[in-house]
C-alpha cells in the first residue's frame, strides 16, 4: 500500500512474525532498518528486546541481525514473509556486531509414540498389478509406485474408510510440497486479549487490531490424534459396569494404559486401555459428580511406576429397558445427540489437562491424546477438536439450557472480551452460509474414534482370573470397602509362589501405597519395578523385606492368621506370636502385657479381641475391655 506525503513516498508492508504468543503483523516501511524493526517486534509480542531472536526459517537458520546498517528493503523482506521468533535465555548482543549463537529453550520432549512414528517412512505399499505394470519386478510404475499416508483415495477405499487422517499423516500432509512445510502453521486458537499492547487502555476501555484476537470459523477437523481405542479384556470392563448393575447410577472412570503404533491406519496411534481408575465421586441414574481426590498423585505414581500413562476417561449414560432381558435403551443418536454440550466442555477441559507434546507447535504442544468414551447401549469414543479446546480454556463456550446437542459462545462482558465465532451450513439447496455460534451445534467440535476390545484379550493385570480379585476403590456403598481385613482376606488365595500374580491388581497397588497404617509408599519402588518387568525372583526377594513384613503382621492382627502371599516360616512369624492388641488410636500393635499403648498411651476398642499365640492357633482370647 502506498502512502503519499507532501514531500515523498513511502512504500509499506507487512512481516508476519509467528512467536509462542501467536502469529502477529506488523507495518513496517522499506526503508526502515533491522535495528528499529527489532523493537517493533519486541513491543508487538510483549517480549523484551534481548529475550528473542528472529529466523527466516523454522528451523533456526538464517538468522537476522539487529544492525543499523541494513533496511527492511535490503534484507530481502518481502510483502507477507514470515520470520520466527524464538526466546531465549541469553540477551542479545549489541548491534552490528558479531553475534554468537544464542542457547534457545529446551526443546519440547514429545511422547515416546511420536518418536517412533516421526521416523517411519509412512508410505503406503502397493503390489505390483498384473494387468497395467508393463515394467519388471524391481521397478515402479504410477500403478505400483507407493501412496503417501495422506492419499484421499486409498483412505476412501480402505475398508472400512478411514474418515479422519491420522496426525502424523497430517503432519506429512502439511511439510510436503515444494516449500516442504516452510509456512505451514501448527498454532492452537487464542482467544484471549494478547498482552503488552501500550497503544491503549486496557479492555474494556479499548482494544486494537494487535492484541485483538481473530474471529474463528469452526471448521470439522480432519485428523485426530488417536485412531482407535482398544480394552485390555472384556473382564475389566465388565467390573466398571457392574456398579451400575448394583445400584442403577451412573459411573465414571480414568483409563490407564500405552499409546501404540495402530497398523490399519496410515501412522496410526492407539490407546490401548489396561485399568480403570474409580475416583471419588457422587452418582445419580442421570448425573454424575468429581470429587477431589486426594488419591491422584499416588495413582498417576502407580501407573508411571508401571510404565503406565492416563489415555481418557470413561463415564456411562445407561438406563435399563428391560430388567428381565438386561438390555438398555438407545438415547444417543443422529436425531438427538452423541455428545452432550456439557460433556464436551468435560472432554475438552480433560484434553487441555493432558496437551499433546508438539516440537512443531509454537507454544509447544498441540491437541491431545486423551479420549473421551461413553458407555451406552454400546460403547462409543470421542475426542473433541482443537478449537474446542481453545474455546473452553479461555473460557468461551457454555451449555445451552434445554438442548444438550447445542452449546453456545459468551458474549463480551466488560470483564472478558470474546471474539466472533462462526460455523458454516449448507441448506437442501447447496448454498452455504456463516452463522454466528449463538447457539452452536456441538457436532462441529467432535472427532470420533473406533473402539475395540482386543481379538485376544490381554492380561496385565490379574492373570489369575479364577481368583477373587481385590475391591475397587470409592465402592463402599456396594459393600465394597478396601481394608486389612479385605486384603487378608484377598491373600489367603495365593501361594507364597503367586506372589507376583497376587500383586498384579492396580486397585491394590493403589491402596497398599495409600495406606494409612504404614506408610509404605516409599519402599515400593523395587516392587512395581520387579512388577514392570515380570521380575519374580526379585518381587520374591522383596515379600521377604522387612516392609511386606510389617504389613502381614497388621494383616493378622485383623484376621489372626498366617498369609500365604508373604514369609511363612516358623522363624518369621515367632517375633508376633506372643500375643497383642491393636491401639484404636495410632493403631500401633502392643503387647498383651501393657494396659495402654507405648505410642499414645490409648487403648482398644471396647470389646474387641484377637486371637493370641499363632504358633499352636489356640482359640485364647484377650478381652480390651477387661484387660
Amino acid at each position: 500500500m502506498f502512502f503519499k506525503s507532501k514531500h515523498t513516498l513511502f512504500y509499506y508492508i507487512v512481516i508476519r512474525v509467528q512467536s509462542p504468543a501467536g502469529t502477529i503483523r506488523i507495518n513496517v516501511s522499506l526503508s526502515v532498518t533491522l535495528y528499529k524493526f527489532f523493537p517493533m517486534v519486541a513491543d508487538s509480542c510483549g517480549i523484551p528486546l534481548d529475550g528473542f531472536e528472529l529466523f527466516r526459517n523454522r528451523d533456526k537458520s538464517d538468522k537476522l541481525k539487529r544492525s543499523s546498517k541494513v533496511t527492511i528493503r535490503s534484507a530481502s523482506l518481502k510483502h507477507g514473509d514470515m520470520l520466527y521468533l524464538i526466546p531465549c535465555k541469553s540477551p542479545s548482543v549489541t548491534p552490528d556486531s558479531s553475534s554468537e549463537e544464542v542457547t534457545p529453550l529446551s526443546t519440547v520432549k514429545e511422547d515416546e509414540i511420536d518418536i517412533i512414528l516421526a521416523k517411519e517412512d509412512g508410505k503406503i505399499t502397493r503390489s505390483r498389478d498384473e494387468q497395467l505394470c508393463r515394467h519388471g519386478a524391481n521397478a515402479k510404475c504410477v500403478h505400483c509406485v507407493p501412496l503417501e499416508p495422506y492419499n484421499e483415495q486409498y483412505l476412501l477405499e480402505h475398508d472400512p474408510p478411514i474418515k479422519h487422517l491420522s496426525f502424523h499423516s497430517h503432519l506429512r500432509k502439511l511439510m510436503g510440497g515444494v516449500d516442504k512445510g516452510k509456512f505451514a502453521l501448527l498454532e492452537n486458537p487464542n482467544c484471549k486479549i494478547k498482552p503488552g499492547c501500550t497503544e491503549h487502555a486496557p479492555w474494556p476501555a479499548g482494544i486494537c487490531t494487535k492484541c485483538q484476537p481473530s474471529a474463528i470459523t469452526l471448521d470439522r477437523q480432519t485428523f485426530r490424534h488417536v485412531d482407535n481405542v482398544m480394552f485390555e479384556n472384556p473382564k475389566m470392563f465388565d467390573r466398571f459396569l457392574d456398579y451400575w448393575r448394583k445400584t442403577g447410577k451412573q459411573r465414571i472412570g480414568f483409563l490407564y494404559g500405552n499409546y501404540e503404533v495402530h497398523k490399519d491406519v496410515p501412522l496410526g496411534i492407539r490407546a490401548t486401555v489396561s485399568a480403570i481408575y474409580e475416583p471419588p465421586q457422587i452418582g445419580t441414574p442421570n448425573s454424575l459428580e468429581l470429587i477431589s481426590d486426594d488419591k491422584d498423585s499416588i495413582v498417576d505414581y502407580i501407573a508411571q511406576s508401571l510404565g503406565l500413562v492416563r489415555v481418557g476417561w470413561i463415564f456411562t449414560d445407561l438406563l435399563a429397558d428391560d430388567l428381565t432381558k438386561g438390555t438398555v435403551k438407545h438415547v444417543r443418536n443422529l436425531e438427538s445427540h452423541f455428545l452432550s454440550a456439557e460433556e464436551c466442555i468435560m472432554a475438552a477441559d480433560f484434553q487441555t489437562k493432558h496437551p499433546n507434546p508438539c516440537r512443531l507447535s509454537t507454544d509447544g504442544s498441540f491437541g491431545s491424546k486423551f479420549v473421551t468414551c461413553i458407555v451406552t447401549d454400546y460403547t462409543e469414543a470421542y475426542q473433541v477438536s482443537n478449537q474446542c479446546m481453545s474455546l473452553v480454556q479461555d473460557n468461551c463456550l457454555v451449555p445451552t439450557k434445554d438442548a444438550a446437542e447445542l452449546g453456545y459462545i459468551k458474549e463480551s462482558t466488560s470483564q472478558q472480551y470474546v471474539p466472533d465465532v462462526f460455523y458454516s451450513q449448507t441448506d437442501s439447496y447447496g448454498n452455504k452460509s456463516k452463522l454466528l455460534a449463538r447457539p452452536l451445534p456441538v457436532e462441529f467440535l467432535l472427532v470420533d474414534v473406533p473402539s475395540a476390545f482386543a481379538l485376544e484379550p490381554l492380561q496385565s493385570f490379574n492373570p489369575l482370573t479364577t481368583k477373587e480379585l481385590f475391591p475397587i476403590e470409592n465402592r463402599s456403598d456396594v459393600g465394597d470397602i478396601q481394608d486389612m481385613s479385605s486384603l487378608a482376606k484377598y491373600m489367603k488365595q495365593f501361594t507364597s509362589d503367586e506372589f507376583l500374580e497376587a500383586m498384579l491388581d492396580f486397585h491394590l497397588l493403589i491402596y497398599l501405597a495409600s495406606m494409612d497404617v504404614y506408610p509404605l509408599r516409599d519402599h515400593m519402588d523395587p516392587l512395581l519395578e520387579a512388577l514392570k518387568h515380570r521380575d519374580k525372583e526379585t518381587v520374591q526377594a522383596w515379600s521377604k523385606g522387612e516392609q511386606w513384613l510389617t504389613v502381614e503382621h497388621f494383616m493378622d492382627a485383623h484376621d489372626g492368621t498366617t498369609h500365604s502371599g508373604g514369609p511363612s516360616s516358623t522363624t518369621n512369624s515367632q517375633q508376633y506370636s506372643v500375643g497383642s492388641w491393636t491401639c484404636s488410636q495410632c493403631t500401633y500393635i502392643n503387647a498383651v502385657t501393657r494396659g495402654t499403648c507405648e505410642i499414645c498411651d490409648g487403648h482398644g476398642d471396647e470389646g474387641s479381641a484377637i486371637y493370641i499365640n499363632e504358633l499352636t492357633r489356640s482359640n485364647v482370647k484377650f478381652d480390651m475391655a477387661t484387660g
